[in-house]
């Protein structure tokens, strides 16, 4: 198809019915959901493997020593989206994105069957770490791989709409691995989930690669990565080229990536430990308000994508950082030693649903402020920067925070980093009816 038959295309794509291409779809964004389903199961159940992969005299520094695991496996990711991103521009999104699924799937079955530190000592947090590290550059390539593809196979005016997909498909798997998490609690005692029930996810989430990768071989590359390989090809030194030529974009990116992050990490990972840990709230209905919180985040995906395609990208971010500023305090101090299962739903549905008016057209958002030769390596080294530096260390904040007794300093910095998202989003031009460049 030619640019101008292709935009001919895109311009009375509004003109009739638009069926979705499901298949395709859910093929793009499977990998994306195993990805995320092994990374959040480190995280929900961290607080049971800590004494197993570190000396258990000392549980407090064990769980430091996880989570700061954790932490330096996000540091990987800008080096896995860097080349990853790289692979997919030059290569292809497809190629790129098959690679990510196998190797994030063979450090989470490998986390699974890892020996403990009584059976062979401190090679057992080294393997945990190479395992973390190969998961970390695995999502920085997912991540960037993913969103250009479902961005770039969708027609002018629907990009929200297809992106929508990507985190449909995310949530579902947190939903996977909180519901997996509400079940362990509730049928294992806690002796039982620390000796080997917190195997059980790791490896399903290994055999579940086998399906993503079957699905994403069916799978057939971007027109827009075709027309444009040769140029990416000849592009040089690329990263730098993204600073060079677009240093608006790479900073809107990480202004706007900032809270996207922080957004995700308090309400998917850091809250659980917090609450059950330093606040003393009962795990089961924690895992129970987080399962309901995750699937009302599922269902607004899909509205939201479409919203956004007849209103636009920015009032929605807007309302989105606004919102999260005024209220991410308040709902923290709901998370109390007496908090029961209605006040627990409160805060995680108010929060996973505004983050829900972001994530559902984040994959578009990225994808339009970059061009197509260097959308996987520009997407894939800044996001994943800065979500390194304010995603990866989340944990830790929390809980080194909170074991100094000043838990609540947490939410006042992702107010700080509510309001720089906020100013950040002011600066973007309007992209939801512009064609992708």
């Amino acid at each position: 198809m030619s640019d101008n038959t292709q935009d001919a295309a895109e311009t009375t794509v509004d003109a009739g019915p638009h069926k979705l291409p499901v298949r395709t779809l859910v093929a793009a964004s499977i990998g994306n959901a195993i990805e995320w389903y092994d990374w959040t199961i480190y995280a929900t159940f961290l607080i049971y493997f800590a004494t197993q992969f570190f000396p258990g005299d000392n549980p407090e520094l064990a769980l430091v020593n996880t989570t700061a695991t954790y932490a330096v496996a996000f540091f990987f990711r800008p080096v896995g989206g860097w080349l990853l991103g790289r692979l997919a521009d030059v290569r292809g999104r497809r190629t790129a994105m098959i690679l990510t699924i196998l190797m994030m799937a063979g450090g989470s079955l490998a986390i699974g069957l890892l020996p403990t530190y009584e059976q062979v000592g401190w090679l057992a947090p080294i393997l945990l770490l190479l395992a973390r590290i190969s998961q970390g550059m695995s999502l920085g390539g997912e991540v960037s791989n993913a969103s250009a593809y479902l961005a770039e196979i969708a027609p002018r005016g629907r990009r929200g709409q297809y992106s929508s997909f990507f985190y449909i498909s995310t949530g579902s798997a947190l939903l996977l691995a909180s519901l997996l998490g509400a079940f362990l609690s509730s049928v294992l005692t806690d002796d039982q989930l620390r000796e080997y029930g917190w195997r059980i996810p790791f490896i399903v989430g290994g055999l579940l690669a086998v399906v993503g990768v079957y699905l994403r071989r069916t799978i057939s590359e971007t027109e827009r990565f075709e027309q444009n390989k040769n140029k990416a090809a000849r592009t040089k030194r690329p990263l730098l080229t993204t600073i060079t030529q677009h240093p608006k974009a790479v900073g809107q990116l990480v202004g706007i990536t900032l809270l996207n992050t922080l957004n995700y990490y308090t309400f998917f990972s850091a809250l659980t430990p917090y609450a059950v840990n330093s606040q003393k709230a009962d795990d089961n209905d924690v895992f129970i308000a987080l399962s309901v919180g995750t699937a009302l985040f599922i269902v607004l995906q899909y509205p939201f994508g479409k919203l956004s395609d007849r209103f636009g990208r920015k009032p929605q971010l807007l309302f989105w950082s606004a919102a999260l500023a005024c209220l991410i305090i308040p709902l923290s101090k709901l998370i109390t030693p007496g908090a029961g299962l209605p006040q627990l739903l409160v805060v995680f549905c108010t929060g996973l649903g505004l983050y829900a008016l972001m994530s559902s057209i984040a994959p578009a958002i990225m994808s339009e402020l970059f061009p197509t030769e260097l959308r996987g390596v520009g997407i894939g080294a800044w996001y994943n920067i800065t979500v390194a530096i304010f995603g990866g260390t989340a944990p830790l904040v929390i809980t080194s925070l909170s074991n100094a007794g000043h838990p609540d300093l947490f939410f006042v910095y992702v107010t700080v980093g509510s309001v720089i998202a906020f100013l950040t989003i002011f600066t973007l031009r309007e992209t939801a009816h512009e064609e992708l460049r």
